[in-house]
This record gives C-alpha cells, structure tokens and sequence, in this order.
C-alpha cells in the first residue's frame, strides 16, 4: 500500500514537509558589501562540530578545511571559474609522457615558527603523508615513485604510471596542502601534537583551540601576499546545536556559517533576512551526495539483489520535495549531473521507486516475509554531517518497513560513526555525505576502488571488490587524452550502477549563510575551504 505525503508526516515529528526556497542565490554573483576592504576587525565562524584533527595533510574534510586552510596553505587552489591558479606553487610542467611533473615554489615564504618553506617540505608531505596516510590521496598518489629535489625552490613529482596534469592540479588545490617537515619528521605524525595546534605558511596564524568551545587564529604579519590579510583574527565557534547556531548568527555572535549547517527550516527563513545572504555561490566546487554504503561481510547484503531491492523501495524523488525543501536531484551514479566534462549521457536513476519489484527482488533472493511480515533485521549507521542524514535515514527505515525489512538505527557522535563504518564495520547499511572535487578521481572512485588503507573515511571499507572496477580505475586515472579517459569514466558508471557495491542516492548544493558585513566572501569555487586573505569585516 503507498503511504500518503500525510502519514508520512505523521509517521515522524522530525520529518517537516516545506515549501522551496524562493529567496535563495544559487550559482550567482552574491551582493556582499562592494566598499573598500577594512582593515582588522574579528570574523567569527559557526563551526557545528567538534574537530579532533586540524591538519588537511593528514584529513581532507570540510571540517578540517574550513578552519586550516586559513593557517596551512595548498601547493594551488581555484579561482571563481574553478580554474587551478598557483599559491605555493607558483608554476608547473608536465612531461609529455605525464610521468613528471615540476613544480616552482614561492620563494621567501617563512612558516609561522620562522623557519623558511623550501621543496623539502613538498616532499616529505608528497610521500610520506598525501601517499601514506590522506584519505582520497593515498589512491590519487599511489603510483607516485620519487619527488625530487634540485634546490630549494624546485619539486619534481616522478609518477610509475602517467597522471593527467588538470586531475592532479584540481586534486592538489584540496590534496595538496604543506605541513613542516622539521615539526613531523621523525615522529608519529598521527599523534603529533601540531595535528591540533598547526603550524602553517598562511594568512593566519594558530592561537588557541579549547576543545568544545573555539579555535582562535590571528593575522601573520609576516604573510607573502603584501598587505594581507586584512582581518585581525578569526575566531571559529563551535556551536553543535543547530538552532543555537542559528540563534549566534541572528544577534551576530557569529557572521557566518558554511556547508549547510544549520537547519533547512533555518536556511529557508534566513533567505529573506534583509542582514544575511544564503547561498551556493562559492561552492561550486563542492557537490555532494547522499550515500548508502552496504556492508558485504553480511550475507543478505552480499546479494545485489537484496541491494538493488532496498534502492527500489525508497522514493527518492519524494524525499527530496518533502524533506529537503526541493534542493537536489536523483542521483544516477558516482558522478553528478554538475561534472559537464565527466556525467555520463542520457543518464537515469539505475533502479528508481518501484516497491513492487523491491519485493519480487527479495522473495526472488530467498527472503520471504514472515508471521510478522518482515525478512530480516538491518543495523543503519547513520553518519551525523548534516541535518539531512538522520532525515534520510529515518526515511530508510521507513520505506524499508513497506517491504518488509526492519530497520534499526544506530546514533554516534561523528567519530564514533566513522569508526563503526570504517574500522569497527559495525553496521549493515550507513548513510552519511560524500563531495565531488571536480574530478572522479580525486575523491569518489576511493569509494569504490579496492586497496585503500584499513580504517580510512569515505573510502571502500565494505569488504567488496572488483577486478573491472579496479582496472577501469586505474585506467581513467593514468589516461592523459581526455575523450578516452570520459569515456573510460562512463563505462565505470555503468559498471558501478550494475554491480551496486554503493548507492549515491541524491546529489546536492551546499549552503552558506553569510552575514552582509562581509566582504569578499564566496568569491572562489571553495570559498569555504579557501584561505580568506582578502577577507574583510565592516566595523
């Protein structure tokens, strides 16, 4: 029996239908103050959840990105096109068989104990924590053999296999970040203390971090970009409570907040806010998904069509209308619709809403219902990045009800999942996000390659493996002409679609929320994630 949009709502209080948001800016110019810079001043910044690692060499997230990459600085970033522009890097070259890449550095750069910044840096980082330890980076880098070393100002990136330069430089602009070599080398660098006080060559300096409360980071007088920044200091408050942060941003305790967090009845209210901007311009180059991981080590699971089954039992099209105001579309693989230079053609959703075949596929797999009406018993765990995932799966557990699937949710803080997921594999389905950085390769084929370490977030944790898949993956990351490395990715869409290992369900936007004092903001395609040099706050 279908289940009205009503019962729905009855179903679950935490489940509010709404309209869509008709003030929202979304891929266009922001207003922002268009007066002269100002300088000093304090920007204080929603951060929603508590950060146990502030080094993106060590953990690429957005979490980490939106406090570090203030203090540590990247090799390159984006412009507002999305396109690569140089910032420790200051040029590059590749051979023409994309085996060698040579990168320039910026000279007279010093790290923030003084020490000045040289190619020795790029390289202990490049081989010894992008290759070993960064999650996403550890597949993008894994044919990386030697980086080289000529002088101070030279760093040559010697590669087994070729590497397309524009996948490597739109990988490094979040990949890509330094940390010193002469405050890791020789340590345990996954305990060592600068993971929670960095040290970097940016535009703010580290001052305080007191753990559920702030992170303080203040102007380096000594930045290379002259008469930058123009901020004193930057103060992130970590708020955890979403309408706590809401009530922050509103009485201007805090000035911004990034990456949708805070509610969507929140974001849709503060739209028409005469004081604020919600928008999606400059994150472009952050889509994200909406994810199902499954667990092969249970046998259910292990059946693609059990798995085909569960995607066919939940109406995507109907979450996204009721539930999250209208902003997203279905999904129809690994790669979104945004990605104009990899999306598949005349793509579809693999197996879209049809509860009858969701049962014919489960009766067929050997799990026919029981006395009570049910097949068997699934542990979700949902993975707490937004105030969508437990929405999403809250709605799992319901559709998967009408087929006769019991659902129980697990809660755990934000580590605590990622840990049940990928080192524990402690659930049989989760839910949580994952970003699309532009390319396939730079943080979305770790999801579905074999190989990566044991214990890694967001990657292939689920005891699945395919040889195809693999192959093509590696393939379309070594392929330097560019029709045959986008026709290699659409066959791996297919291949994936098929062989189901993972569900991105829906693809979305992320939100900012920004208060009109300040200027500059949003003004590159990770803005966000971006070093805010050129920030400023009116007085």
């Amino acid at each position: 029996m279908a289940i009205t949009r009503r019962e729905w709502l009855a179903m679950s209080g935490a489940l509010i239908a709404a309209p869509l948001w008709p003030h929202l800016v979304m891929a266009e110019a922001v207003t922002g103050n268009a007066a002269a810079p100002v300088r000093g001043g304090v920007l204080n910044v929603h951060l929603g959840s508590e950060q146990r690692i502030l080094n993106p060499s060590l953990r690429a997230s957005t979490g980490v990105y939106i406090v570090t990459s203030k203090i540590i600085e990247s090799l390159v970033d984006l412009d507002a096109d999305g396109k690569v522009v140089p910032q420790l890097a200051t040029s590059w070259e590749s051979s023409p068989d994309g085996k060698t890449v040579t990168f320039k550095l910026r000279e007279g750069v010093k790290w923030h104990d003084g020490k000045p910044f040289t190619s020795a840096d790029v390289q202990y980082n490049a081989l010894e924590l992008w290759k070993k330890h960064l999650n996403f980076s550890t597949g993008l880098q894994q044919n990386l053999e030697a980086v080289d070393t000529p002088d101070d100002y030279t760093a040559v990136f010697h590669y087994s296999r070729p590497i397309p330069e524009d996948l490597l430089l739109r990988a490094l602009a979040d990949l890509g970040y330094v940390v010193p070599r002469h405050v890791y080398e020789g340590t345990n660098v996954l305990e060592n203390p600068a993971n929670t006080a960095p040290i970097g060559t940016g535009p703010f300096r580290f001052v305080e971090y007191q753990r559920g409360q702030y992170i303080i980071a203040e102007r380096n007088p000594d930045y290379w970009r002259e008469g930058e920044p123009y901020l004193d200091r930057i103060v992130w408050r970590i708020i955890t409570d979403k309408s706590a942060a809401t009530a922050a941003l509103e009485t201007g305790q805090v000035q911004l907040s990034a990456y949708s967090q805070l509610t969507l009845a929140d974001l849709d209210r503060l739209s028409s806010n005469p004081d604020f901007e919600v928008t999606s311009k400059g994150s472009e180059a952050n889509q994200f998904f909406n994810t199902v991981e499954f667990n092969f080590r249970r046998k259910e699971i292990a059946d693609v069509r059990v798995r085909r089954a569960i995607a066919h039992a939940i109406d995507v099209p109907f979450f996204i209308e009721n539930f999250l105001y209208g902003q997203g579309k279905p999904a129809t693989g690994i790669i979104p619709s945004s990605s104009a230079k990899f999306y598949p053609p005349n793509s579809k959703q693999p197996y879209p809403f049809d509860r009858a075949r969701a049962e014919a596929l489960l009766d067929e797999a050997g799990y026919p219902r029981n006395s009570k009406g049910e097949r068997f018993t699934l542990k979700l765990v949902q993975i707490p990045n937004g105030e969508d995932v437990p929405l999403f799966a809250t709605f799992i557990q319901q559709s998967l009800a009408e087929v006769g699937i019991k659902v129980e949710i697990a809660n755990h803080d934000y580590a605590g999942a990622l840990h049940a997921v990928y080192t524990s594999y402690d659930f049989d389905i989760a839910t949580g996000w994952n970003q699309y950085r532009g390319d396939p390769h730079v943080s979305t084929t770790v999801w579905v390659r074999s190989g990566s370490p044991a214990g890694s977030p967001w990657t292939n944790q689920y005891g699945w493996q395919s040889d195809k898949v693999d192959q093509l993956v590696d393939d379309a990351a070594s392929e330097i002409d560019p029709e045959k490395r986008r026709a290699l990715y659409v066959e791996l869409v297919e291949q994936v679609n098929e062989e189901f290992p993972l569900w991105f369900a829906v693809e979305r936007e992320f939100f900012s929320v920004v208060s009109k004092k300040v200027g500059n903001d949003h003004n590159v395609a990770r803005w966000p994630s971006s070093s805010w040099h050129d920030t400023w706050i009116a007085k």
